[in-house]
């Protein structure tokens, strides 16, 4: 049967809602870093495009995760209240549909990786690999909510590879830093989900610490990212400015977990989709302005 152009506007649409598109802020902005970091590394600005591949390869990445995610979780989503209305367990998407959908978001990462560096495109398979592990993560470990930080640490890294087709400890760090911010925003995540993930056998922080002692940890990771973003300057060339955004940064952490406590968490989705997305923004920002000036 022919789809007409409404009908093929509305089912894009509906996958990129399926894959929540609009969150890829959340880690758009220190891939943008890395290639910052990587500049002043190398002394000179990036070419047009390696910065326009490097954001195709970030937006081929993110779609084929998340599209893996909803897919692999399909069923588990439908036996949840809270998720059983999301694209693929209500019918919105079909399998054929995801599936079609994953396979050219591969394609277009793939291809970007390509574009960039042979590193970068052996490096690919890694990523995707991570991607993989990440949707099967509750299945069997608490700690998914790390896996899924690896995954977002690659952002920064994988644009300072594609720059210099080498590693080097600025990157590392804000690949740390990315990686405790992920985990501990995905902690408060899963609080949603307590009661359903102990029912169900499904394995999370929360599940397996309780609602306040995981309140702890996101703490502790929150700590640690701010350490591991100050930890970038030594060597980066950045200064003052950076600094003055890692303060930001920390304000609006400070605020964010104001949002949420372990008895009310009537303001998570403030808390995780609002804060979390002006605070990478803003330490981008800041990085750049820093770089820059």
């Amino acid at each position: 049967m022919t789809m007409t152009r409404e009908q093929a506007f509305a089912k894009m649409k509906s996958l990129l809602e399926m894959i929540k598109f609009s969150h890829t802020v959340f880690a758009f902005p220190f891939a943008l870093m890395g290639v910052v970091l990587a500049s002043l590394a190398s002394g000179r600005a990036p070419g047009v495009g390696q910065v326009f591949w490097i954001c195709v390869a970030m937006i081929g990445a993110r779609s084929a995760a998340m599209g893996l995610n909803r897919l692999i979780d399909a069923r588990i989503d439908a036996d949840n209240p809270r998720t059983a209305e999301r694209h693929i367990p209500s019918g919105q998407v079909s399998y054929l549909e995801a599936w079609l959908f994953i396979l050219g978001s591969t394609t277009i990462f793939l291809l970007a990786a390509w574009m960039l560096n042979p590193l970068c495109f052996k490096l690919a398979p890694v990523a995707l690999a991570l991607f993989v592990l990440y949707a099967y993560c509750k299945r069997f470990t608490h700690y998914a909510h790390v896996v899924l930080g690896l995954c977002l640490a690659a952002a920064p890294i994988g644009a300072w590879i594609a720059l210099r087709g080498d590693i080097g400890w600025p990157v590392i760090s804000l690949g740390l830093a990315v990686l405790f911010w992920v985990a501990g925003f995905d902690i408060f995540y899963a609080l949603q989900d307590y009661d359903y993930d102990v029912k169900a056998g499904l394995h999370s922080v929360p599940s397996r610490l309780g609602i306040e002692k995981s309140f702890t940890l996101v703490r502790i990771f929150h700590a640690l990212m701010l350490l591991f973003l100050l930890l970038v300057m030594p060597g980066s060339g950045l200064g003052w400015i950076y600094f003055a955004g890692v303060v930001v940064v920390a304000g609006l952490l400070v605020y964010e977990h104001s949002l949420v406590k372990p008895d009310d968490l009537s303001r998570l989705d403030a808390a995780f989709f609002n804060m979390n997305g002006y605070i990478s923004v803003t330490i981008f920002v800041f990085t750049l302005i820093d770089a820059l000036a």
